[in-house]
């Protein structure tokens, strides 16, 4: 090293003769190095995209039977777009190629005209080609596949006829119509939401929905807090109670506000009004003070203090535990190593999109391998935290059709206004994640996949799921690109329960869970696999159960009655903090 010195803010990897020097070590200079790296590429490593783009070209390059596919793919292509190209200046002409179901650029009945149905069906084929070339290459392993496949989609949706102004015909017909008015009215939508986003503010018409007044509204108080969580009981409505109580492990992700939105489909309110006492947790939104707060932590002091405290209020009745997502998770790790000490507080574990086996993880899995793991690793080592802007930018990349390019299109280019509902504005309601647990988490869970393999260690000894003996209850959501419902349904291979009742729903990852009844368009598929029941593959499962429309709540709410004890009388809240939906919630 030279003998200049450096700065940084946060240095928990420096050597101990680093520190007491002076001096930084070459891995920390790579450590800030790559932290301010990150900043700017949104946390996505150049050296794992270079690093695939290599292993994908040189695994082509040695493979001229898929090149040659390739070009005579290329030319067929070509020909047929061609041969249709007369037809297609006919009125009513039909399209050569159709998008796929969940492609709704082109739906507008202006793409069918000439020359914008060439357009658009020459991206079509494009597109097409482009899924050829990075699928079913001898020697790519499926997770390079995956990967490279995702990226070039990427890279075409941002060069989609319909996101360009002079090529997309509904951009063209309302710059017409209304001379213009559209483009400015866009203009001054990316304004505001500009000047919003540099002053750090919500959204336009989030400030509609503020948790305690419009969202979280359920009658409750907070009866425990500590340094990661307050627990909220919620105030009984009805004069008699399941005796058991239900508690909520919600993720940490975003603000457990998701199950008690407005009135109409708060899942808690539905449950106190159907005679059950609730509980849930809301966690603390960390900040870089918390970069230490781990795994462990959250068990120990997350789920089992909530459950203690559960029990201290109830204590002769055991547990109907529910967790959503990565909550889900957590509880699983807590009643897995509850079972293996010989703990039966619990009657029963339902899991909304929770994955214990993430194997086959969804499109998450991108993001998550040595190189990308590591790199983001620096960052939140320089941060402390994850910001939740930078994790919902990921979320977006996901599905940035709908998220990005279709908003950026609907709102900046037709300059339509922006509509905002309770769901939508708990969404904008970001949270952070502290940097040890989401590195363990990333690394224990997604990486090594270590809960499944029976790897996964609590107090240095291993758990697995396989020991939960109570009854559950999962659900999965068609739509799902977090928690992917097959991913959800690996739970019949871990779990040795007397009884797994799986339901498969309409939705996605957050609409799928919030379909309360008399919800329109929503339908789910359930069935129940015992101990002594064969093992049945998920497409299989999905072709062998009916479909019934509706809400799966009731059958949820029925679920927990039959695994209940007889109603008794509700009992008031005792010593309590404050008012629900507490102090936390409202932590920016």
């Amino acid at each position: 090293m030279t003998d200049k010195k450096l700065t940084i803010n946060s240095a928990p990897n420096l050597a101990k003769q680093d520190i007491e020097s002076g001096y930084v070590s070459a891995t920390a200079l790579d450590n800030v190095f790559k932290a301010n790296m990150a900043k700017f590429t949104g946390g996505i490593s150049p050296a794992g995209l270079l690093s695939l783009y290599f292993t994908w070209a040189s695994h082509l390059a040695l493979s001229p039977g898929k090149q040659a596919s390739l070009a005579e793919k290329m030319c067929r292509k070509a020909f047929r777009l061609s041969k249709s190209s007369p037809s297609m200046m006919q009125k009513d002409s039909l399209p050569c190629i159709d998008p796929l179901p969940q492609d709704k650029r082109f739906s507008d009945p202006s793409w069918q005209q000439w020359p914008y149905n060439y357009i658009y069906q020459n991206f079509l084929f494009t597109q097409q080609w482009w899924h050829n070339a990075t699928t079913d290459i001898d020697g790519l392993s499926k997770a390079d596949e995956r990967s490279i496949s995702f990226i070039a989609r990427q890279m075409l949706d941002r060069y989609s006829p319909s996101n360009i102004p002079i090529l997309n015909p509904e951009v063209i017909q309302k710059t017409k119509k209304e001379a213009g008015a559209n483009l400015i009215s866009g203009f001054k939508n990316y304004l505001e939401d500009m000047g919003r986003h540099l002053a750090g503010e919500l959204p336009a018409g989030a400030s509609n929905y503020i948790p305690g007044e419009s969202v979280a509204i359920t009658a409750g108080k907070v009866v425990f807090r500590n340094h990661l969580l307050e627990l909220i009981q919620y105030t009984p409505v009805t004069d008699q109670v399941y005796p058991e109580p239900v508690l909520f492990v919600p993720a940490w992700i975003m603000k457990y506000y998701i199950l008690d939105l407005s009135s109409h489909n708060s899942m808690v309110k539905y449950l106190v009004e159907n005679g059950h006492t609730v509980f849930m947790i809301s966690w603390l939104n960390p900040t870089t003070k918390d970069r230490d707060l781990d795994m462990e932590s959250y068990r120990e002091e997350g789920v089992m203090v909530a459950i203690d405290e559960v029990s201290a209020i109830f204590p002769q009745q055991k547990i109907h535990a529910t967790g959503y997502c990565l909550g889900g998770t957590l509880l699983s790790i807590a009643a897995a190593t509850m079972a293996r000490e010989g703990d039966s507080r619990l009657k029963s574990m339902t899991h909304f999109a929770t994955q214990v086996d993430f194997s086959e993880a969804g499109e998450l899995m991108i993001f998550t391998n040595e190189s990308e793991i590591s790199y983001l690793e620096k960052m939140m080592w320089d941060q402390g935290v994850l910001d939740g802007s930078q994790m919902a930018g990921a979320f977006q990349i996901l599905h940035s059709n709908d998220l990005i390019w279709s908003r950026m299109v609907h709102h900046y280019l037709l300059g339509e206004p922006e509509s905002m509902n309770d769901l939508m504005a708990w969404n904008t309601d970001l949270t952070r994640m502290p940097y040890k647990m989401h590195s363990q988490y990333l690394r224990k869970l997604f990486l090594n996949n270590e809960l499944a393999s029976g790897q996964y260690l609590v107090k240095n000894k291993p758990i697995a799921i396989r020991d939960i003996h109570v009854p559950i209850f999962s659900v999965g959501t068609e739509k799902d690109h977090v928690a992917p419902w097959r991913s959800v349904y690996k739970l019949h291979l871990q779990s040795d329960s007397e009884a797994v009742t799986f339901v498969l729903t309409s939705g996605g990852h957050n609409a799928g869970i919030v379909s309360e009844p008399g919800h329109k368009h929503r339908h789910y598929r359930i069935s129940t696999e015992y101990d002594n029941d064969c093992y049945t593959d998920p497409d299989s499962w999905m072709a062998d159960n009916e479909l019934h429309i509706g809400s799966w709540w009731p059958q949820w709410k029925g679920w927990l009655k039959e695994h209940s004890g007889e109603l008794i009388k509700a009992q008031p809240i005792g010593k309590s903090i404050c008012d629900a939906p507490g102090t936390y919630i409202h932590q920016k």
